[in-house]
């Protein structure tokens, strides 16, 4: 997530040479990467999504990011 960055609300997934941007609230996907590493990501958008959407907010106002937890 970056501050200042362009709606809707997204973030971006790094996985080895590969990197998507995916929508918070739908999961809408924007470039390529392994359907595994998709998966995991999808998980994680949707068990942290009010987290996801508290940090956008805050990356508006160019505050500090809350850190969310990974996956397992």
């Amino acid at each position: 997530m970056y501050w200042m960055d362009h709606a809707p609300p997204h973030f971006y997934a790094k996985y080895g040479d590969d990197e998507i941007v995916v929508e918070i609230k739908n999961g809408k996907i924007t470039g390529s990467m392994s359907n595994r590493a998709i998966k995991m990501i999808q998980e994680w958008r949707q068990l942290h999504e009010d987290e996801l959407l508290r940090d956008w907010e805050l990356a508006e106002q160019k505050k500090a990011l809350f850190p969310i937890n990974p996956l397992g």
